[in-house]
């Protein structure tokens, strides 16, 4: 019985997990006004939703798509860890940013002057910076490199 209840309390904490929601919010707040995305795990959403209407982008772990779309022809960017290309496309003349570390780098760069944003798991900051003045974005749980360059991009 006792295995059977333990078995129980894993499945209900890991299935809470499955369903844990990221959201994303606007500068160093946590209020519930100041959403602006939620995270799913697959979709991206507008505000604090997980209605399908509200769908922005599907991200697959390869390819961000347009909305609540699998379809190539909705490809709108790709990532491969460290670079995030335009469209479907790995070539080198596509690369829109590079992600280095805790800085995503403008073009493919990792000049010190072409950095965009830091990020630190938590907080977006502007530029080089780590200053509270600084953050733009607050994230409220885990979110995949390439939704957040999609949104910041």
């Amino acid at each position: 019985m006792k295995k059977i209840f333990s078995l129980i309390v894993v499945l209900v904490l890991f299935s809470g997990l499955a369903h844990a929601v990221t959201y994303i919010y606007q500068g160093k707040s946590t209020y519930s006004s100041d959403v602006l995305f939620t995270w799913d795990g697959k979709y991206l959403y507008s505000g604090k939703s997980t209605y399908s209407s509200d769908v922005i982008l599907t991200f697959d772990g390869k390819y961000i798509y347009k909305g609540k779309s699998s379809y190539s022809s909705d490809i709108l960017a790709t990532w491969d860890g460290q670079y995030f290309y335009d469209n479907k496309s790995t070539y080198s003349s596509d690369i829109l940013c590079t992600w280095s570390g805790n800085h995503l780098y403008k073009g493919k760069s990792t000049y010190s002057s072409d950095v965009l944003y830091t990020y630190d798991r938590q907080y977006v900051y502007k530029g080089r910076s780590t200053y509270s003045s600084d953050i733009i974005l607050t994230v409220d749980g885990v979110l995949p490199l390439a939704v957040l360059i999609t949104i910041l991009y």
